[in-house]
């Protein structure tokens, strides 16, 4: 199966678009290679600036610049886009819902080798805790791309979280991407399971694992956390009786805690989260870290079991 890195995708788009509309400004703080942003400035260089390693000045330059009509896309990895410039992301780009789309590469425990400090496993949590912001968690190099020339098309500030490890290509790429709407890849009964980004695959093949069990759970690829396509889970709500959530991040404050607040408030249903457990991270391969922390397809099923 093809792989591709999220970010990739990501660059990929961003080169397209850039030439498409002169009116979009790509911003990098220092990372544009890492980033893939150095895509869109090969083909657009008067469109891409390099702000070097001050990611709270870039956020408030991606203000300004949206301020005087422009569509502002601002990179750097998640851990500095999301934490170090939280501040000028609340105040200056969501307190007046300006027009930046935030694209935050290597996000999660796979940033790998490079730690804790580098694993942003909160910035579900900050972005999603902002009035007005959209945020979205593509789950493969398809889905990234529909997701950046979507917010593109959106009036108002957006996070697209996107990672650095190749994942498995699980669309096809007339696949159909709506903001806001998750999307049902396997239809089952009884237990439902609720992934974003890489997460996805693992649950896709979590629910193979469970079909030998005598389970036929539905799986959605939820990859906007906000706007929360709560519609769909009080339709599912009404079939299945529990549900596990999957994220590459903190189960505090992310796609876990955004999925119960929705059955909380409109249709209460059994949670089982699966992610990182209130701990930080720490140096390891991808695979090895997502083992040790429990968001393996093995891990899904356990959840799943006990939930049930």
């Amino acid at each position: 199966m093809a792989k591709m890195a999220t970010r990739e995708a990501y660059g990929k788009e961003l080169a397209k678009l850039v030439q498409e509309n002169k009116n979009i400004v790509v911003l990098d703080a220092d990372l544009s290679g890492s980033t893939k942003s150095k895509d869109a400035k090969v083909v657009a260089p008067n469109q891409h600036y390099n702000m070097g390693i001050a990611e709270s000045n870039m956020m408030g330059v991606a203000a300004g610049l949206a301020a005087s009509g422009n569509i502002v896309f601002a990179s750097s990895f998640a851990m500095f886009a999301a934490g170090r410039a939280f501040e000028q992301i609340r105040n200056s780009i969501g307190y007046p819902h300006l027009n930046v789309k935030i694209c935050a590469s290597h996000a999660g425990l796979t940033v790998g080798e490079d730690g804790a400090s580098h694993q942003a496993i909160e910035d579900i949590t900050l972005m999603r805790s902002i009035p007005g912001m959209t945020v979205i968690c593509p789950a493969d190099g398809v889905e990234a791309a529909k997701a950046v020339r979507a917010v593109s098309e959106i009036d108002g500030p957006c996070y697209v979280r996107l990672g650095r490890s190749a994942v498995e290509t699980i669309y096809e790429e007339d696949m159909e991407f709506k903001v806001g709407k998750g999307n049902i890849l396997r239809k089952g009964k009884d237990v439902a399971i609720i992934a974003c980004g890489l997460m996805v695959q693992e649950a896709l093949k979590a629910a193979e694992m469970l079909k030998e069990k005598g389970f036929e759970p539905t799986v959605v690829d939820m990859h906007t956390i906000k706007p929360m396509d709560a519609e769909l889970l009080v339709e599912l709500a009404q079939t299945h009786e529990a549900f596990v959530t999957c994220e590459e991040h903190s189960v505090i404050g992310g796609l876990g805690s955004a999925v119960a607040e929705v059955f909380a408030q409109k249709a209460p249903r059994k949670v089982a989260m699966v992610g990182v457990q209130d701990t930080f991270g720490e140096s390891g391969t991808p695979d090895a870290l997502l083992k040790k922390y429990g968001l393996t397809a093995e891990d899904i099923v356990k959840a799943v079991e006990t939930v049930k």
